[in-house]
């Protein structure tokens, strides 16, 4: 599946001046996906870290903001050395540990060759109290909903999708039955094909 965030995280990977990302968005936008795929297509190895209802994150980020501390516990938690450049560090709902979001300014600040991703639903919203935000020390990505334009691609219609890209309205009055039939199956999540989808 094709998300045109993707060429806003490849861009984050190689800037010079990179910072920890966090990755915005609602529920159920694809997220989670997203940053797997990214690891996946970009990283030699992916620490996939949730936060949710995890007991043995919340006491690694209790303590003071150790890096090299945190970094061990993190390898002990995914089973593999984490490499700086090499390995994506993921952690999805960070919202559930706020110092595991607090931790990023310090992984900007003394250790910024690890790449960071963190994600989670109404973050920056639904922060616990007293918890500060790392603002300054960290790069932002918003993702939305799937747009029509990716959903045509993840429905295999690249032919449909160059029609409308060109603004060819003659094609697109010809072909005005099909546009009409995806925009029912884009507004259900479903494909022509009747398999389910998600962005999950």
């Amino acid at each position: 599946m094709y998300r045109e965030a993707m060429k806003l995280l490849e861009s984050w990977k190689y800037r010079a001046n990179r910072k920890p990302l966090v990755l915005r968005g609602a529920r159920q936008v694809g997220k989670t996906w997203i940053m797997k795929e990214f690891g996946r297509l970009y990283y030699e190895k992916c620490a996939y870290i949730s936060m949710d209802e995890n007991e043995r994150m919340e006491e690694v980020f209790r303590e003071a903001f150790d890096i090299d501390r945190i970094i061990e516990m993190l390898e002990i938690e995914v089973g593999f050395k984490i490499e700086p450049e090499k390995t994506l560090i993921i952690f999805d709902e960070v919202q559930e540990i706020p110092r595991a979001l607090k931790s990023l300014k310090y992984f900007q600040e003394i250790a910024p060759q690890y790449h960071i991703i963190a994600a989670g639903s109404l973050l920056g919203i639904a922060l616990h109290e007293g918890t500060s935000f790392p603002v300054g020390k960290v790069d932002f990505c918003d993702l939305y909903p799937l747009t029509f334009r990716e959903f045509l691609l993840a429905c295999k219609e690249e032919k449909l999708l160059e029609i409308l890209d060109r603004n060819d309205t003659d094609m697109m009055r010809v072909f005005k039955t099909k546009y009409t039939d995806y925009l029912k199956y884009y507004y259900l999540g479903n494909c022509e094909t009747g398999s389910g989808y998600s962005s999950n």
